[in-house]
């Protein structure tokens, strides 16, 4: 096993044919493209033939990394959580997404692909209450749109990418959901949204009104544009 080590020497198991890759320091955000550790620009640069890596990351629907351990007897993978903080950070610096809406950690030169519990991202109340940020601590510019989904979970798109709403925070924006003029959404409002109604409501983020959608949980992904379940593309090397 080969570890992905994110500051010093904390560090877990990937996968036989992961490289190990040291952070540095990461290039500044405001610059188009420049969304990952600089070190791991250079990694892709010297070896930019490495095969892809399949199945051996998950994200949950808590923004939790989690990580391929071993197999069940039967074969069946068992995954654990990154606990380390520094891990942690090292893969949300560094994760991004594909053309065909594959969402990956670029661990040096070598693409890890990040099979969802749901969305590519889960959002969070930031501190002052008003505002969203990313499980891997990004704040958006712009939410551009907001949906409820079967189960009553909030979704959200912004220029970061699609992502659920952390259930902590649910109850909190659920009740700044407003109908038509500003009042207050009833419950049975609330569940006929969630059942497929559309009503006209909106959810307010600080000074912003955001209209508010209803959606089905199976159509996420392809409405919003990401593959949960990442596989290699025909004739695409993966280990």
């Amino acid at each position: 096993m080969v570890a992905i080590i994110g500051a010093g020497n904390a560090g877990q198991a990937l996968g036989r044919c992961a490289k190990v890759v040291h952070s540095g320091p990461s290039l500044d955000r405001e610059q188009p493209g420049a969304r990952m550790d600089e070190i791991v620009i250079r990694a892709m640069q010297k070896w930019p033939d490495v095969p892809n890596v399949f199945g051996w990351l998950q994200l949950d629907r808590r923004g939790n990394w989690l990580l391929r351990a071993r197999a069940e007897g039967d074969g069946e993978p068992v995954f654990e959580r990154i606990t380390n903080a520094a891990v942690c950070a090292f893969v949300g610096r560094n994760y991004d997404h594909d053309a065909a809406g594959r969402w990956f950690f670029q661990n040096g030169p070598q693409r890890v692909f990040v099979t969802l519990d749901y969305t590519p991202l889960v959002y969070r109340l930031r501190g002052d209450a008003k505002s969203l940020e990313t499980h891997t601590g990004e704040a958006p510019k712009e939410v551009r749109r907001a949906w409820i989904d079967d189960a009553g979970m909030l979704v959200f798109e912004t220029e970061l990418g699609p992502g659920v709403l952390l259930d902590r925070d649910l109850s909190t924006l659920l009740a700044r959901i407003e109908v038509t003029g500003g009042a207050p959404a009833s419950d049975e409002s609330l569940e006929a949204l969630a059942a497929g109604n559309n009503a006209g409501m909106a959810i307010r983020l600080g000074r912003r009104s955001i209209p508010l959608a209803p959606i089905a949980r199976a159509d996420v992904p392809a409405k919003l544009g990401f593959e949960p379940r990442p596989r290699p593309a025909p004739g695409e090397p993966a280990c």
